[in-house]
């Protein structure tokens, strides 16, 4: 009876105690102390900007990055109940109750410790040992630029975690038997993984790319894997011929690499959009930077202007015509009650007609009427004569009864194109030319219909085949410093800058000028729909956010990729206003310096070995061979495509944008000293004295972290004598404060 009972149910459970307590360190040195200072730090003046918008779900554009990391941000802002009012303008500015200082930096505070047992696991995964992995994640603990850039509501420190976890996830797939679920289960993770980073920082591709090149290297060797055979050695059982079962098994392989690390990043992406787009439903400061169609979909702002306009146009309608281009700014096509100069300031002749320009402002002098040019009236008829694809219209403007034209007369700024004018009859040899063919650039058939806020239009100059197009130039004082206008006979392809739509539009109804201009300026009447699909603002959005650029200018604490190796630059976080206390971003020099020896050496000893190899000298085991190179591709590669990048970029460049790459090459460090002790060092007395000289190291890197700590906390507060003795190297700018 006693026999037939079954066994206790079992727990075996193994604790890394190593990686237990670097993780514990890492949560105590970057979440302990957070809350201080209460005050603005550098960054943290843009990114509460943007999390206070979140908050009030006030549509804007970061051309800067994706959401995910926005949105993180604005996640702990929503837990610490912040309400979004509070004024980031100013660095150091003090923060009111109702700013949660705590919630707005543990999540970035949260992935910089995790950053650290992370670089452990990775290190191991890699197939070094836990006392290596140990180091490594002792380097990264003792990093005073990864502490400060962790404790602040900064993003750095989360796009770091998510490299790292894509990296150890995607090796712990590679190591886990084939088509196990727990090794699926890992790939997943990375593309998961991988689809956050993209979502934090565009940076966040590269290392994506770096990875999706390694899995397609281990995918290459898979196909080719000879002992893969083993894997179906009883395929004999099933019916199946060895090799069909074998090409199974690499396809599935293949679908589910593609499937985790191609499909779900591109679907996370997506989803990032879809949750930003869906949060910030209500009109904001970058409202004027999209399209009409895509401002119609926001709640006020636009939509609330245009709301009730008539879908069609018409003979007769009164529209505003905004130019799709958005460079230099939004404009709407105007004109005014001022002509040409005679004579421009070189000398060159004008028509001396009136002016027409795009305005990027709102105003009256927007509005022009469609007009049937076989009709004399201004009104929409009942029912409407819609316009369409390929009819022939006049533009009257609304305030000045002046038909939009255009001539063989060079323009004021670009003489290679033609003047576009308010044509005014002076009894000379310029005769009217006033005609327009529509033609609707997105149209779905040959007599589509022209449409509010959805359709892009060409307007032809019927006499010359000139385009009516934005040049983008400035018109000088004359000309209100407008935007210029210009017919355009040479017309290449898309062009957004010759192509406009209607924005506000409504049914003309009277044809007096005095009631016209009264009607101008009342509401619409008629309801229309205008819903735009995701991925239609999508698209949009991102077509903005990689074309638009804001305004680079030199900043103080701005940098060059060549400064960063070296650091022979820092940036000063924060001041104190009344005491010495501060906050700088500067890194340990000592693992600085180790870093880039340890690149310089894994590179030259690489080197070697390819060149003594290539002479069919093998001096290591080819498994320790194929170590060396995985660790070169993940570590120098992550390195590399996190740093050579910015050399490429035309943008305002600080120091911390080399936190990502100097995280991979910290982790060279103790990678190339395993290797070292193991493959170089060939007695027990000169492997002593190589790990005396390592702890050694270790000590003098937890020095100059202690050293440098009130700087990288913020307190306690050093005199001036003291800041004075922390500026090791004379670009460092050190704040002091005399008394």
């Amino acid at each position: 009876m006693l026999a037939s009972l079954t066994p206790p149910i079992t727990l075996k459970l193994e604790l890394d105690v190593l990686l237990l307590g670097v993780t514990f360190l890492g949560l105590l040195t970057r979440l302990g102390g957070i809350q201080f200072p209460k005050a603005a730090v550098f960054d943290e003046v843009y990114y509460g900007q943007l999390v206070s918008l979140y908050v009030k779900q006030i549509f804007f554009i970061d051309e800067s990055g994706p959401p995910l990391g926005h949105m993180v941000l604005a996640l702990g802002a929503y837990l610490g109940g912040f309400d979004g009012n509070f004024a980031w303008n100013r660095i150091g500015a003090e923060y009111p109750s109702n700013v949660p200082v705590w919630n707005l930096r543990v999540i970035p505070a949260l992935a910089g410790a995790l950053c650290v047992p992370l670089g452990y696991l990775l290190v191991v995964e890699l197939g070094y040992s836990h006392h290596t992995a140990f180091v490594a994640s002792l380097l990264l603990l003792m990093e005073n630029s990864l502490i400060v850039q962790s404790r602040f509501m900064l993003l750095e420190s989360v796009l770091i975690f998510f490299l790292l976890l894509a990296m150890v996830s995607y090796l712990r797939f590679y190591k886990a038997p084939q088509c196990s679920s727990a090794g699926w289960a890992w790939l997943v993770l990375s593309g998961f993984a991988c689809g956050s980073a993209v979502g934090v920082k565009y940076m966040g591709l590269f290392t994506y790319l770096l990875l999706l090149g390694l899995a397609s290297v281990h995918m290459w060797q898979l196909i080719g894997d000879r002992n893969l055979s083993t894997l179906v050695s009883y395929s004999h059982l099933l019916l199946i011929s060895c090799s069909l079962l074998v090409q199974g098994v690499v396809l599935v392989q293949g679908a589910g690499r593609l499937l985790a690390l191609v499909l779900i990043p591109v679907l996370l992406y997506l989803g990032f959009f879809y949750v930003h787009l869906t949060l910030l439903y209500r009109s904001g400061p970058h409202d004027q930077m999209m399209s009409s169609a895509f401002q119609a979909s926001l709640e006020g702002g636009l939509a609330r202007i245009t709301q009730g306009q008539p879908l069609e146009v018409a003979y007769g309608s009164q529209v505003t015509l905004r130019s799709l281009s958005s460079k230099p700014v939004p404009c709407w096509l105007h004109s005014h009650k001022a002509n040409y100069p005679i004579r421009y300031e070189n000398g060159r002749g004008s028509s001396h007609q009136q002016q027409v320009t795009c305005y990027p402002f709102k105003d009256v002098n927007n509005w022009w009427i469609i007009k049937d040019p076989g009709r004399q009236n201004l009104g929409v008829s009942s029912p409407p004569r819609p316009v369409r694809h390929g009819d022939i219209v006049q533009l009257l403007h609304g305030m000045t009864s002046r038909f939009l034209n255009t001539h063989d007369v060079a323009a004021p700024i670009s003489p290679h194109s033609q003047e576009v004018s308010g044509y005014i009859d002076f009894n000379v040899s310029m005769p009217l030319q006033n005609l327009w063919k529509v033609d609707i650039a997105n149209r779905e058939s040959e007599r589509d219909i022209w449409k509010t806020i959805l359709s892009e239009v060409r307007l032809v100059h019927v006499n010359t085949s000139a385009v009516l197009k934005l040049s983008g130039a400035s018109l000088p004082d004359w000309g209100f410093r407008q935007l210029e206008v210009v017919g355009e006979k040479i017309y290449k392809g898309y062009q957004q800058s010759a192509l406009w739509n209607v924005e506000e539009h409504r049914y003309g109804r009277t044809e007096e000028q005095k009631e016209r201009e009264v009607e101008l300026q009342s509401p619409t009447q008629t309801d229309v729909s205008r819903n735009l699909s995701f991925m239609a603002r999508f698209m949009e959005l991102q077509w903005k956010m990689l074309t638009v650029k804001s305004e680079d200018s030199e900043h103080k604490y701005s940098s060059s990729p060549l400064e960063w190796i070296t650091m022979d630059t820092n940036i000063a976080y924060w001041l104190h206003p009344s005491n010495n206390a501060q906050i700088h971003l500067i890194g340990n020099l000592v693992t600085w310096v180790l870093a880039n020896i340890a690149l310089a050496g894994y590179g030259l000893l690489t080197l070697i070995y390819l060149l003594r190899r290539r002479r069919k000298i093998e001096d290591i085991p080819e498994a320790s061979w194929d170590q060396v190179v995985q660790a070169g591709i993940v570590c120098a590669g992550g390195w590399a495509v996190n740093y050579l990048p910015f050399f490429m970029m035309e943008k305002t460049l600080f120091l911390y944008h080399y936190l990502p790459a100097l995280t991979f090459q910290i982790l060279i460090i103790p990678i190339l000293l395993e290797h070292l002790y193991i493959h170089v060092l060939r007695n027990q007395f000169q492997r002593q004295v190589f790990g005396g000289v390592v702890l050694a190291v270790l000590c003098l890197v937890f020095l100059v972290y202690h050293i440098f700590s009130p700087i990288t906390y913020g307190y306690p507060e050093l005199s001036s004598d003291q800041l004075s003795g922390l500026r090791w190297r004379e670009s460092w700018d050190i704040l002091l404060r005399k008394r």
